[in-house]
């Protein structure tokens, strides 16, 4: 049974905060090695070059808005700016169309990226020492980040199937009030989750979201990757599922537009557990934690976010159908690559399918830490990262987290044959 993993007293926090440390440090050491470690979007569909013409087109619509002239709209957007955002209402259509999410623009605060939101949501709604953040485990180094450095102690449970998802979930609750911690939040990336790839059914978060809202527990529901999806029908948001007012829905551009604009968004249920007013006080807070903190996120970079929106008539579908298509394609290439080098040689390794995002895992026949991570890269120019760097326990030590998104397919049928050949050198030697 899991353990509360306490990030005030126990050394698996510090663990943690050095992951990325660890990782940068290994891939400029071995500049050679091909890398599944970053889960960054593809460059080659950036757009920076538009970007001016992107602030024109939003100018032109805040001027309107506003009843300003051009240049008056201009010192405005170079000054000081509103803290919940400047393009709230924006960001609403372009969800409304791409993720059927019905909501104002009361209800969005615009953030720097979707780890500023995922800040100021742990660090409002866990404001006790004895609040404690739900999550699955292995889960994103980004939400054990922000909650180990605010000392926000984090409870663990696994889950293999999505049926077992609740029971595990509700042990997990159980487990914490006996300790006499008091569960506020549940972080989820229901899409194509980060590290496993995998995805919630419509079930499992019906079920969640009727759970956690008799549990008067926040769900953050965490999705960057959604409008990446290869096949299959789309599953509806566990926001557009909620009708119980429990769900903040988090979301970021850094996927679908570029990383370098730090422009994410936090969805607040209009009524927070069937209350107007409680929906109000936690944005009010929300958005003084975020005053005293970054300000406003920057009025140029939302420009730019909301010049794109204007442009594609508040939608992504245009935008991301490419690069959907070619993280779709280089999926197919690493797995086509992993049959090939590991399907007929007698110790078959294991691996998911995914039907969207950047990941996929693969388990292994013995460990990979840290340790083996860098005689990977070193000694086979192979860099990926230990599922273990996402455990928030002491499982996942044989599994191993592929990226597909930010390479090519010369580069992951290469990188695979390599990584074969670590893995053939590694085999432990049956008795």
């Amino acid at each position: 049974m899991s353990e509360i993993i306490d990030v005030k007293t126990q050394q698996p926090a510090s663990s943690r905060l050095q992951v990325m440390n660890f990782l940068n440090e290994i891939a400029e050491k071995y500049p050679r090695a091909i890398s599944f470690a970053s889960g960054r979007p593809a460059e080659r569909f950036f757009d920076l070059q538009s970007s001016g013409e992107h602030i024109s087109h939003f100018i032109q619509h805040f001027a309107e808005t506003n009843r300003l002239g051009v240049d008056a709209a201009f010192n405005r957007l170079a000054q000081y700016g509103r803290t919940n955002g400047i393009i709230n209402s924006l960001i609403s259509r372009q969800i409304a169309n791409d993720e059927k999410i019905d909501c104002n623009a009361d209800q969005v605060i615009v953030t720097a990226g979707c780890q500023e939101a995922m800040d100021l949501c742990l660090t409002t709604l866990c404001p006790d020492p004895k609040d404690v953040v739900l999550a699955r485990t292995p889960t994103y180094i980004g939400i054990t980040g922000v909650a180990d450095l605010n000392g926000i102690p984090l409870v663990p449970f696994e889950c293999t199937r999505p049926e077992e998802f609740v029971t595990e979930l509700r042990a997990a609750t159980v487990r914490a009030e006996n300790q006499g911690l008091r569960p506020r939040a549940l972080y989820l990336i229901p899409d194509f989750d980060n590290p496993t790839g995998a995805s919630l059914p419509r079930e499992t978060r019906e079920e969640i979201i009727e759970f956690c809202a008799a549990k008067e527990i926040v769900v953050l529901e965490d999705n960057p990757y959604g409008l990446f999806r290869f096949e299959e029908a789309p599953i509806p948001t566990m926001f557009t599922l909620d009708r119980r007012g429990c769900v903040i829905y988090l979301g970021t551009y850094s996927k679908t537009i570029c990383p370098a604009l730090r422009v994410g968004y936090a969805i607040l249920p209009e009524r927070l557990f069937g209350k107007k007013d409680r929906s109000i006080l936690l944005m009010d807070q929300l958005s003084q934690a975020k005053s005293f903190g970054t300000v406003n996120t920057s009025q140029l970079a939302q420009a730019i976010v909301g010049g794109v929106l204007l442009k594609e008539n508040f939608s992504l579908a245009k935008i991301v159908s490419r690069t959907t298509q070619f993280y779709r394609t280089n999926r197919d290439t690493l797995i086509a690559a992993l049959g090939r080098e590991f399907g007929s040689n007698g110790r078959k390794l294991q691996w998911n399918i995914p039907a969207g995002g950047f990941f996929l895992t693969v388990t292994l026949p013995f460990e990979f830490t840290d340790k083996e991570a860098e005689i990977c890269a070193r000694d086979y120019e192979v860099l990926v990262m230990p599922l273990a760097f996402f455990s928030l326990n002491d499982s996942k030590h044989r599994g191993v987290r592929l990226a597909f998104s930010n390479t090519t397919s010369e580069f992951i049928s290469e990188g695979i044959s390599r990584f074969r050949r670590f893995v053939n050198d590694h085999q432990p030697i049956p008795a």
